[in-house]
């Protein structure tokens, strides 16, 4: 024996065989996630620019496009870990986008209403969907977590609403998105704070302080250095290439979001936190432009997947109708009240567009909702019921919001009063 291994030519012609079989399938299977992602593009185009025309915000029309062509109806994609990932993407680059066009100076100086509208924007949700699940006669952690559900904030529908109206830069806007970071940073403690106690885990008071501490701490690390930082390179970047002044800021931006998950927040504040820092040099530094290129590629797919993922057919019953209802009224109750209460001092009808744009419950409600059923900690009864009220607040907000805008040149925009 030489150690020579003899293929004999009918061996060969079978691995060769298994070999194409091989490459034809994963062909195949590329072909159908190319498929696939040809229906989302085509469907948030059309859907979007259909809602556009009949004066809908276009992500309204491209959440229905999901529900469209998904399992719901006619079943053209499903929402599987490629598409997920996109739309994480999408979402990522949304914020990333709406930091881009916020300045930390405008946050700071509608500070104290943000933080006043976030505590109060979870605190009325979350008494009232726990008082709603003793009332469906839940246990005390699965009605807690209904109204963990309550308090999620879907920052995105409502960013892409201001963006699309161009508002981004008017005082109740600049509420709303320093409200939902410290939303999510609030939101996301109590969820790990729920799940712990649906998993049946001890928790005790310093590990709740450990992670609201790591939070807060990794939003301040981000901004006290990151600004300074980026002023001091800005004469650098003057002096570079447009494609290596986008490169830079993707991967500020990526970086950032990625070190968001590593603190335990959600990557959407962090690409908005990295946003906000590049927004110091943006009009000095061209890159602008080539990220609202990706995000307007991307940010439609997030609106898509989130109708992809809406079980039509489990709303059906009529106990889920009612009760799903009467919790979207809750749901809506709690945030508007938050926003009146928080931002009264700009005036009723600010406070009001701010209360109305903590609404939307979107992604972040079907996370939480997704988690809540895995961990079996509500059943699936109270699971779609949530998934009817996260359908309500995302398609019906962003259509009042748009309504009392309608009209409203820019420059006219609510201001402070």
């Amino acid at each position: 024996m030489n150690g020579t291994v003899r293929i004999s030519p009918g061996q060969l012609t079978a691995l060769t065989l298994l070999g194409g079989s091989s490459a034809l399938a994963a062909s195949s299977s590329h072909g159908e996630l190319l498929f696939g992602l040809f229906w989302v593009v085509l469907a948030a185009s059309l859907l979007g620019a259909a809602a556009s025309r009949l004066g809908v915000p276009a992500v309204v029309g491209q959440v229905l496009a999901g529900i469209v062509i998904g399992p719901s109806l006619l079943n053209l994609v499903q929402p599987g870990d490629f598409f997920l990932t996109l739309a994480e993407l999408g979402a990522i680059f949304l914020l990333f986008m709406v930091g881009l066009e916020t300045r930390f100076k405008d946050l700071l100086a509608v500070g104290k209403e943000a933080l006043l509208v976030a505590v109060l924007g979870i605190a009325f949700p979350l008494a009232l969907g726990f008082g709603f699940g003793l009332w469906q006669d839940q246990s005390n952690v699965s009605a807690l977590f209904v109204g963990t559900a309550l308090v999620a904030t879907s920052v995105g529908i409502t960013a892409k609403v201001l963006q699309e109206i161009g508002v981004l830069d008017v005082r109740f806007a600049q509420v709303i998105l320093g409200a939902a970071v410290i939303d999510d940073i609030l939101g996301l403690t109590l969820l790990a704070v729920v799940a712990s106690l649906g998993a049946g885990q001890g928790l005790t008071g310093a590990q709740v302080a450990v992670t609201l501490g790591l939070s807060v701490g990794f939003v301040a690390l981000v901004l006290a250095v990151g600004i300074p930082l980026i002023r001091r390179l800005q004469p650098r970047l003057q002096q570079i290439s447009l494609a290596r002044a986008f490169n830079v800021a993707i991967v500020v931006g990526l970086g950032v979001a990625a070190l968001s998950s590593v603190a335990g927040l959600a990557p959407i504040i962090g690409a908005f936190l990295a946003g906000m820092v590049l927004a110091e040099v943006k009009d000095e530094v061209e890159f602008e432009s080539k990220v609202h290129a990706i995000e307007a590629f991307l940010a439609p797919v997030f609106f898509v997947v989130v109708g992809l993922q809406l079980d039509v057919a489990a709303l059906g019953s009529a106990q889920v109708l009612i009760a799903g209802s009467v919790l979207t009224v809750l749901a809506v109750i709690g945030k508007v009240l938050g926003g009146v209460l928080g931002a009264r001092s700009m005036g009723g009808r600010n406070a009001l567009l701010v209360g109305l744009g903590m609404v939307p419950r979107g992604e972040v409600g079907l996370i939480v909702a997704s988690l809540g059923l895995g961990a079996g900690i509500i059943a699936k009864t109270e699971y779609a019921q949530v998934i009817l009220m996260v359908l309500l607040t995302t398609l019906l907000a962003p259509l009042v919001l748009r309504a009392l805008l309608r009209g409203q040149p820019r420059a006219a925009a609510p201001s402070a009063a």
